[in-house]
């Protein structure tokens, strides 16, 4: 009886040393791990704010991840509508009412930028992705069309 007794003590001194080998050489491993991920680069925003200066930039940062980036959108969980070729966007306050305001799913994202970020993003798509409206949006239109 006192043979089984010693056999079972040592088969649980065992599993606990095992376990125990277990945690540290993953605990020695986390740290490699993490340090071998790639940085994502920059903040994309700090605080409520987004970083970004240009409409381009604002554009590849907060806009191209719904409305991709050529503009064309997407249609999947949920519809994000295309930019390219958009009349829409002729009406040159458009724009800027669904960023500072939003419109069904799209938050008002406009909030969390500057009047002349707000500028430069509406700009930016008005003159690209086959866009050619050239009358410019400037902070002061912005301003005006805050909530």
């Amino acid at each position: 009886m006192s043979g089984v007794f010693v056999s079972r003590t040592i088969a649980g001194a065992v599993a606990i040393a095992l376990i125990l080998a277990t945690r540290v050489g993953a605990s020695a491993q986390e740290p490699a791990t993490k340090a071998a991920l790639p940085s994502a680069g920059p903040a994309m925003s700090v605080g409520k704010s987004f970083t970004a200066v240009g409409g381009e930039a604002l554009y590849a940062q907060v806009c191209a991840a719904c409305h991709q980036a050529d503009g064309e959108g997407a249609v999947g969980a949920a519809s994000y509508p295309a930019l390219t070729h958009n009349a829409r966007l002729a009406a040159a306050g458009y724009s800027v009412t669904i960023l500072v305001r939003g419109l069904r799913g799209m938050p008002p994202i406009g909030r969390m930028m500057t009047d002349t970020q707000v500028a430069e993003v509406v700009n930016y798509v008005r003159t690209h992705f086959d866009n050619h409206y050239d009358d410019a949006i400037t902070p002061e239109d912005v301003k005006a069309a805050r909530p």
